[in-house]
């Protein structure tokens, strides 16, 4: 597949663009007629699957309840208060924009009958501008937020709790590992929910991860 594009590329800087799109969809011609005329069965194409299959006794099962570890992970805690955090400042700002912002409007209410229209549209246009700009930057400064904290989630994940995770597979020889809130369980299965492991075990080897500052704070 390598050799295939990068022939197309070379191809293409030879060629151009519209010489290259005939090549690559000429490709996908001849690819698709291959396959309506070697096309088989469902039969024939498994047929060199092997019966063989986990048993339960050959089965170690886990479950882990994520929704748990994300509410109750000290990381975890610490990470959305940092984002709380910057959200407030957040709400906070806006407050106080809006009410400048309406302050605003009434002093042009006020003034109609003292500007010229010209003056009067012009103010009507930049008080129209300010909400425009505020409303942009509130928009890209919360997506910013999100962005961040989502970056510390997947650093988290994968320096520390994917890491604890595979631990305790490892350490209980487990086989098989269920998010326990899309699996029904048993009141009386012992060692099945390694929930609190997991949050403990986190706990344990991190307590916080700090988010990259906003854009816009």
């Amino acid at each position: 597949m390598v050799k295939t594009n990068n022939i197309i590329i070379k191809n293409y800087k030879k060629t151009g663009i519209i010489a290259a799109i005939v090549v690559i969809v000429a490709a996908l011609g001849i690819w698709a007629i291959a396959s309506r005329t070697h096309e088989v069965s469902v039969n024939d194409a498994i047929a060199e699957v092997s019966t063989d299959a986990a048993t339960g006794a050959d089965m170690r099962i886990a479950v882990i309840r994520m929704d748990a570890v994300q509410a109750d992970a000290d990381a975890l805690k610490n990470l959305r208060s940092q984002r709380e955090s910057y959200e407030k400042k957040l709400r906070d700002e806006l407050t106080s924009e809006q009410k400048a912002l309406e302050k605003e409007k009434q002093e042009i209410e006020k003034s109609q009958d003292v500007l010229s229209p010209d003056a009067l549209q012009r103010r009507i246009a930049d008080y129209q501008r300010r909400v425009a700009n505020l409303q942009r930057s509130l928009t890209e400064r919360a997506q910013s937020i999100e962005e961040s904290y989502q970056r510390a989630l997947a650093e988290l994940q994968e320096k520390h709790l994917d890491p604890i995770i595979e631990g305790i597979i490892a350490k209980k020889n487990l086989s098989l590992v269920i998010d326990g809130r899309f699996s029904r369980t048993g009141a009386n299965v012992e060692n099945l929910d390694i929930t609190d492991d997991v949050v403990k075990s986190l706990n344990k080897k991190v307590s916080s991860v700090k988010m990259s500052t906003p854009k816009g704070f």
